[in-house]
C-alpha cells in the first residue's frame, strides 16, 4: 500500500505532536507559530481544491489558515547570514567565495533535508503529498528556524543551527565544498597578497611509473622552504594537490585545525590563524 502520512491514522493528537516537537528539541516556540511553520502553501491550495470537488458552499471551501511563507523568509535569511558571519570569524583568511560555498553546502536541499527527516519533520509537516518532497521538507525546516526566533530570540536559534547544522561539516574537505579549477593560480594570487615568494613545483619522489598506478610527489617551495607536498596519478595532478594542501593551510581549514571552542560563553567559534608551513 502506498505510504499514508501520521496524520491519517487512528487516534493521532496532532495538538500534543507539535507541543511534544519542541520538548524533544528542548527548545521554546509559540505554539500557534510552530504549528504556522508546519502549513505549506500545497497543503492549503490542495485542500481547498478537494473542499471544491465536494461542491461544498465558497464560504467553507477557504480555510482560515496562514501558510509559513513569511517564517521561511525569516528563517532562510537569518540562516544564511549566521553561517557567513559565523565562518567569516573561524576562518578569518578564507575568501568571500569560501565563506560562500560552505554557506551554500549548509543550506542546500539535500544537507536540510537529511536534519529534518532525523528530527522527525516530515510527519508534522502539512503538505499536498506525501511522502513529503525535498523542497517542502527543506522550506519547512527553515520556517521552524523563523519560528524558532520570533519565539525564543537570537541566542537560541544561533544554538539551534549551530547544535544541527555545522556538524554536517564533519569529515568533508574544504575544496569538497568549494570547487577550484585552478587551484595554483589561486595559489599565487594569495602569496603575492602577502608579498611572500612566488611557489617552485619540484618532484621530490616518484613511485610505480612504468607501472598502471604510478604515484608522483611534488613539493612546493617558496624562498627555499617546502610550504607543502601533494600526491597524484600525473606530475599535473599532484602539483594541484600540493597547492590545495598549501591553502589549506592559509585558510586554516586544516584536518588537525583547532576545533571550536563550544564552552564559551558567547557559543562562538574560535577565530583560526592560519597554520604556518
Amino acid at each position: 500500500p502506498p505510504p499514508t502520512p501520521p496524520s491519517h491514522m487512528p487516534n493521532w493528537d496532532y495538538h500534543a505532536e507539535v507541543q511534544a516537537f519542541g520538548q524533544r528539541l528542548q527548545e521554546t516556540f509559540g505554539l500557534d507559530l510552530l504549528k504556522n511553520a508546519f502549513i505549506n502553501p500545497c497543503y492549503i491550495t490542495s485542500e481547498e481544491a478537494r473542499r471544491r470537488e465536494l461542491e461544498v458552499d465558497k464560504e467553507t471551501v477557504m480555510l482560515n489558515l496562514k501558510d509559513n511563507n513569511e517564517l521561511f523568509e525569516k528563517g532562510s535569511t537569518f540562516t544564511d547570514t549566521y553561517l557567513r558571519d559565523c565562518f567569516s570569524k573561524a576562518f578569518p583568511n578564507l575568501p568571500a567565495e569560501g565563506v560562500g560555498a560552505i554557506t551554500s553546502y549548509l543550506t542546500k536541499a539535500d544537507t536540510v533535508c537529511h536534519v529534518a527527516g532525523h528530527l522527525a519533520l516530515e510527519e508534522l509537516i502539512l503538505s499536498a503529498e506525501f511522502p513529503v518532497p525535498q523542497e517542502v521538507l527543506s522550506r519547512t525546516f527553515f520556517a521552524v528556524i523563523g519560528a524558532l526566533l520570533e519565539s525564543s530570540g537570537l541566542e537560541r536559534t544561533n544554538l539551534f543551527i549551530r547544535d544541527f547544522l555545522i556538524p554536517q561539516l564533519i569529515g568533508k574537505d574544504l575544496f569538497e565544498l568549494w570547487p577550484v579549477i585552478n587551484p595554483m593560480g589561486l595559489l599565487v594570487e594569495e602569496l603575492t597578497k602577502r608579498k611572500v615568494s612566488l611557489p617552485e613545483p619540484r618532484l621530490t619522489r616518484q613511485s610505480g611509473v612504468s607501472t598502471v598506478l604510478p604515484i608522483y610527489f611534488v613539493g612546493l617551495y617558496s624562498d627555499k622552504q617546502l610550504i607543502a607536498e601533494g600526491t597524484g596519478e600525473t606530475i599535473l595532478s599532484a602539483e594541484e594537490e600540493a597547492a590545495r594542501v598549501a591553502l589549506r593551510k592559509i585558510y586554516g581549514y586544516t584536518e588537525n585545525r583547532q576545533p571550536w571552542d563550544y564552552q564559551s560563553p558567547k557559543m562562538e567559534p574560535i577565530a583560526v590563524k592560519a597554520v604556518s608551513s
